[in-house]
Protein backbone atom coordinates (compact mmCIF):
# COMPACT_ATOMS: atom_id res chain seq x y z
CA UNK A 1 0.00 0.00 0.00
CA UNK A 2 2.83 1.99 0.48
CA UNK A 3 4.49 1.47 -2.68
CA UNK A 4 1.04 2.33 -4.27
CA UNK A 5 0.55 5.44 -2.85
CA UNK A 6 3.55 6.89 -3.75
CA UNK A 7 3.00 5.72 -7.02
CA UNK A 8 0.11 7.02 -7.79
CA UNK A 9 1.47 10.60 -6.17
CA UNK A 10 4.18 10.24 -8.45
CA UNK A 11 2.35 9.43 -11.46
CA UNK A 12 -0.01 12.69 -10.70
CA UNK A 13 3.31 14.95 -9.97
CA UNK A 14 4.05 13.55 -13.65
CA UNK A 15 0.49 14.63 -14.82
CA UNK A 16 1.22 18.15 -13.42
CA UNK A 17 3.92 18.96 -16.11
CA UNK A 18 1.09 18.76 -18.50
CA UNK A 19 -0.48 22.04 -17.50
CA UNK A 20 2.49 23.87 -16.84
CA UNK A 21 4.14 22.82 -19.90
CA UNK A 22 0.71 23.92 -21.85
CA UNK A 23 0.77 26.84 -19.51
CA UNK A 24 4.31 27.88 -20.88
CA UNK A 25 3.24 27.44 -24.70
CA UNK A 26 0.01 29.51 -23.94
CA UNK A 27 1.76 32.37 -22.18
CA UNK A 28 4.16 33.19 -25.25
CA UNK A 29 1.25 34.34 -27.19
CA UNK A 30 0.87 38.16 -27.91
CA UNK A 31 -1.07 40.27 -26.43
CA UNK A 32 -4.54 40.73 -27.93
CA UNK A 33 -6.90 43.69 -27.91
CA UNK A 34 -9.10 41.33 -25.47
CA UNK A 35 -6.03 39.98 -23.70
CA UNK A 36 -4.14 43.18 -23.48
CA UNK A 37 -1.61 42.23 -20.59
CA UNK A 38 -1.35 38.76 -22.97
CA UNK A 39 -1.34 35.40 -21.54
CA UNK A 40 0.95 34.87 -18.65
CA UNK A 41 -1.82 33.98 -16.07
CA UNK A 42 -2.52 30.87 -17.42
CA UNK A 43 0.45 29.72 -15.48
CA UNK A 44 -2.28 30.16 -12.58
CA UNK A 45 -4.87 28.30 -13.99
CA UNK A 46 -1.80 25.44 -14.55
CA UNK A 47 -1.85 25.66 -10.68
CA UNK A 48 -5.00 25.03 -10.03
CA UNK A 49 -5.00 21.99 -12.29
CA UNK A 50 -1.89 21.11 -9.75
CA UNK A 51 -3.64 21.41 -6.98
CA UNK A 52 -6.94 19.14 -8.65
CA UNK A 53 -4.45 16.17 -9.03
CA UNK A 54 -2.50 16.21 -5.78
CA UNK A 55 -5.53 16.27 -4.49
CA UNK A 56 -6.86 13.06 -5.98
CA UNK A 57 -3.50 11.52 -4.92
CA UNK A 58 -3.52 12.34 -1.52
CA UNK A 59 -7.07 10.91 -1.41
CA UNK A 60 -6.32 7.68 -3.45
CA UNK A 61 -3.87 7.03 -1.09
CA UNK A 62 -5.60 7.40 1.89
CA UNK A 63 -8.24 5.39 0.55
CA UNK A 64 -6.36 2.55 -0.41
CA UNK A 65 -4.23 2.43 3.35
CA UNK A 66 -7.06 2.30 5.13
CA UNK A 67 -8.53 -0.34 3.16
CA UNK A 68 -5.60 -2.61 3.60
CA UNK A 69 -5.48 -1.41 7.68
CA UNK A 70 -9.20 -3.15 7.77
CA UNK A 71 -8.33 -6.13 5.42
CA UNK A 72 -4.99 -6.86 6.49
CA UNK A 73 -2.83 -8.68 4.61
CA UNK A 74 0.63 -10.16 4.53
CA UNK A 75 3.22 -8.41 2.78
CA UNK A 76 5.49 -10.03 -0.14
CA UNK A 77 8.15 -9.42 -2.58
CA UNK A 78 10.00 -7.51 0.28
CA UNK A 79 13.67 -6.93 -2.06
CA UNK A 80 11.59 -5.40 -4.86
CA UNK A 81 9.68 -3.23 -2.41
CA UNK A 82 12.94 -2.13 -1.06
CA UNK A 83 14.33 -1.57 -4.62
CA UNK A 84 11.41 0.13 -5.82
CA UNK A 85 11.36 2.59 -3.32
CA UNK A 86 15.08 3.72 -3.77
CA UNK A 87 14.72 4.11 -7.37
CA UNK A 88 11.62 6.45 -6.78
CA UNK A 89 14.01 8.51 -4.53
CA UNK A 90 16.75 8.44 -7.17
CA UNK A 91 14.14 9.39 -9.34
CA UNK A 92 12.75 12.04 -7.62
CA UNK A 93 15.73 13.58 -6.68
CA UNK A 94 17.12 13.98 -9.98
CA UNK A 95 13.70 15.81 -11.41
CA UNK A 96 13.83 18.01 -8.47
CA UNK A 97 17.37 18.69 -9.10
CA UNK A 98 16.85 20.06 -12.41
CA UNK A 99 13.33 21.57 -11.97
CA UNK A 100 14.57 23.90 -9.38
CA UNK A 101 17.30 24.70 -11.41
CA UNK A 102 15.65 25.45 -14.11
CA UNK A 103 12.42 27.52 -12.69
CA UNK A 104 15.10 29.66 -10.83
CA UNK A 105 17.34 30.05 -14.21
CA UNK A 106 14.00 31.76 -15.97
CA UNK A 107 12.20 33.12 -12.76
CA UNK A 108 8.79 30.90 -12.50
CA UNK A 109 7.93 30.05 -8.88
CA UNK A 110 5.39 27.52 -10.01
CA UNK A 111 8.69 25.50 -11.28
CA UNK A 112 10.86 26.09 -8.63
CA UNK A 113 7.93 24.44 -6.02
CA UNK A 114 7.37 21.39 -8.44
CA UNK A 115 10.92 20.85 -8.09
CA UNK A 116 10.65 20.93 -4.51
CA UNK A 117 7.55 19.28 -3.96
CA UNK A 118 9.49 15.96 -6.17
CA UNK A 119 12.35 16.71 -3.52
CA UNK A 120 9.11 15.77 -0.91
CA UNK A 121 8.38 12.66 -2.88
CA UNK A 122 11.48 11.42 -2.90
CA UNK A 123 11.81 11.13 0.80
CA UNK A 124 8.25 9.79 1.07
CA UNK A 125 9.91 7.02 -1.42
CA UNK A 126 12.19 5.78 1.25
CA UNK A 127 9.37 5.76 3.67
CA UNK A 128 8.12 2.97 1.32
CA UNK A 129 11.66 1.27 2.46
CA UNK A 130 10.88 2.18 5.81
CA UNK A 131 7.97 0.47 5.72
CA UNK A 132 9.22 -2.73 4.04
CA UNK A 133 11.83 -3.05 6.82
CA UNK A 134 8.94 -2.68 9.21
CA UNK A 135 7.05 -6.07 7.46
CA UNK A 136 10.18 -7.79 7.28
CA UNK A 137 10.64 -7.28 11.09
CA UNK A 138 7.33 -9.14 11.56
CA UNK A 139 4.68 -5.54 11.68
CA UNK A 140 2.56 -6.38 8.85
CA UNK A 141 0.57 -2.87 9.69
CA UNK A 142 3.81 -0.98 8.84
CA UNK A 143 2.56 -0.63 5.29
CA UNK A 144 -0.53 0.87 5.37
CA UNK A 145 0.85 2.87 8.29
CA UNK A 146 3.88 4.47 6.09
CA UNK A 147 0.61 4.62 2.96
CA UNK A 148 -0.85 6.73 5.57
CA UNK A 149 2.55 8.68 6.34
CA UNK A 150 2.73 9.25 2.65
CA UNK A 151 -0.93 10.86 2.43
CA UNK A 152 0.18 13.48 5.41
CA UNK A 153 3.00 14.05 3.27
CA UNK A 154 0.97 14.92 0.16
CA UNK A 155 -1.20 16.78 2.19
CA UNK A 156 1.34 19.02 3.54
CA UNK A 157 3.06 19.43 0.02
CA UNK A 158 -1.03 20.03 -1.11
CA UNK A 159 -1.23 22.86 1.71
CA UNK A 160 2.24 24.90 0.47
CA UNK A 161 0.79 24.65 -3.11
CA UNK A 162 -2.82 25.63 -2.31
CA UNK A 163 -1.01 28.74 -0.51
CA UNK A 164 1.60 29.60 -3.44
CA UNK A 165 -1.15 29.63 -6.11
CA UNK A 166 -3.46 31.70 -3.66
CA UNK A 167 -1.09 33.84 -3.72
CA UNK A 168 -0.30 34.28 -7.20
CA UNK A 169 -3.96 34.73 -8.02
CA UNK A 170 -4.42 37.49 -5.56
CA UNK A 171 -1.00 39.46 -6.84
CA UNK A 172 0.48 38.82 -3.86
CA UNK A 173 4.57 39.86 -4.45
CA UNK A 174 7.57 39.64 -1.84
CA UNK A 175 7.58 42.93 0.17
CA UNK A 176 11.14 43.14 -0.78
CA UNK A 177 10.44 43.53 -4.28
CA UNK A 178 8.60 46.62 -3.35
CA UNK A 179 11.32 48.27 -0.81
CA UNK A 180 13.86 47.35 -4.02
CA UNK A 181 11.59 49.20 -6.59
CA UNK A 182 10.60 52.09 -4.46
CA UNK A 183 15.01 52.37 -3.75
CA UNK A 184 15.47 52.44 -7.40
CA UNK A 185 12.97 55.01 -8.25
CA UNK A 186 14.10 57.59 -5.47
CA UNK A 187 17.95 57.21 -6.13
CA UNK A 188 17.32 57.83 -9.71
CA UNK A 189 18.21 61.88 -10.60
CA UNK A 190 15.36 64.01 -10.84
CA UNK A 191 12.46 62.08 -8.91
CA UNK A 192 11.59 63.64 -5.63
CA UNK A 193 9.37 61.01 -4.62
CA UNK A 194 7.95 57.40 -5.29
CA UNK A 195 4.22 56.84 -5.14
CA UNK A 196 1.52 54.12 -5.44
CA UNK A 197 4.16 51.42 -6.15
CA UNK A 198 2.70 48.36 -7.86
CA UNK A 199 4.29 44.90 -8.66
CA UNK A 200 2.48 41.82 -9.76
CA UNK A 201 3.42 38.39 -11.72
CA UNK A 202 2.01 37.97 -15.60
CA UNK A 203 3.20 33.86 -15.49
CA UNK A 204 6.83 33.90 -14.15
CA UNK A 205 7.51 37.65 -15.26
CA UNK A 206 6.95 40.76 -13.21
CA UNK A 207 4.79 44.17 -13.89
CA UNK A 208 5.24 46.85 -12.07
CA UNK A 209 3.19 50.28 -11.81
CA UNK A 210 4.75 53.56 -10.24
CA UNK A 211 4.07 57.28 -9.62
CA UNK A 212 6.52 59.64 -9.49
CA UNK A 213 7.43 63.63 -8.25
CA UNK A 214 9.35 65.87 -10.44
CA UNK A 215 9.88 69.35 -10.31
CA UNK A 216 7.04 71.40 -11.59
CA UNK A 217 8.85 73.41 -14.10
CA UNK A 218 10.19 70.72 -15.95
CA UNK A 219 9.78 71.05 -19.53
CA UNK A 220 7.67 67.76 -21.02
CA UNK A 221 10.83 65.87 -22.62
CA UNK A 222 12.31 66.25 -19.67
CA UNK A 223 9.89 64.63 -17.66
CA UNK A 224 9.45 62.39 -19.59
CA UNK A 225 13.57 61.21 -19.40
CA UNK A 226 13.26 60.94 -15.87
CA UNK A 227 10.42 58.24 -16.08
CA UNK A 228 12.32 56.55 -18.89
CA UNK A 229 15.78 56.59 -16.47
CA UNK A 230 13.29 55.20 -13.54
CA UNK A 231 11.92 52.45 -15.34
CA UNK A 232 15.39 51.45 -16.52
CA UNK A 233 16.81 52.21 -12.43
CA UNK A 234 13.77 49.55 -11.86
CA UNK A 235 14.30 46.95 -14.85
CA UNK A 236 17.55 47.05 -13.08
CA UNK A 237 16.92 46.97 -9.54
CA UNK A 238 13.70 43.91 -8.98
CA UNK A 239 14.75 40.55 -11.06
CA UNK A 240 12.15 38.95 -13.39
CA UNK A 241 10.43 42.70 -13.77
CA UNK A 242 10.41 42.58 -17.89
CA UNK A 243 7.98 45.89 -17.79
CA UNK A 244 6.98 49.05 -16.07
CA UNK A 245 4.40 51.66 -16.09
CA UNK A 246 6.07 54.79 -14.82
CA UNK A 247 3.61 58.01 -14.13
CA UNK A 248 5.13 61.42 -13.78
CA UNK A 249 3.40 64.13 -11.03
CA UNK A 250 4.77 67.45 -10.36
CA UNK A 251 5.32 68.58 -6.79
CA UNK A 252 2.41 71.05 -5.85
CA UNK A 253 3.91 74.04 -3.91
CA UNK A 254 2.57 77.73 -2.72
CA UNK A 255 -1.23 76.56 -2.74
CA UNK A 256 -1.23 75.56 -5.73
CA UNK A 257 -3.98 73.10 -7.13
CA UNK A 258 -3.14 69.56 -8.00
CA UNK A 259 -4.03 68.27 -11.63
CA UNK A 260 -5.97 65.27 -9.86
CA UNK A 261 -8.61 67.73 -8.16
CA UNK A 262 -10.95 66.40 -11.57
CA UNK A 263 -10.62 62.86 -10.68
CA UNK A 264 -11.37 63.21 -7.07
CA UNK A 265 -15.09 62.07 -7.72
CA UNK A 266 -13.92 59.11 -8.75
CA UNK A 267 -12.08 57.82 -6.09
CA UNK A 268 -8.08 58.13 -7.78
CA UNK A 269 -6.08 59.35 -4.74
Amino acid sequence: MALLGDTVHNFADALTALPIGVAFVVGRRAATRRYTYGFGRAEDLAGIAVLLVITGSAGFAAYEAIDRLAHPRPGTHLPALVAAGLVGFVGNELVARYRIRTGRRIGSAALVADGLHARTDGFTSLAVVAGAIGVAAGWDAADPVVGLVITAAILAVLRGAAAETYRRLMDAVDPTLVDAAEAALTATPGVLAANRVRLRWIGHRLHAEAEIVVAPDLTVIDAHSIAVDAEHALLHAVPRLTGATVHTDYLVTGGAASAHGVLAHHGHS
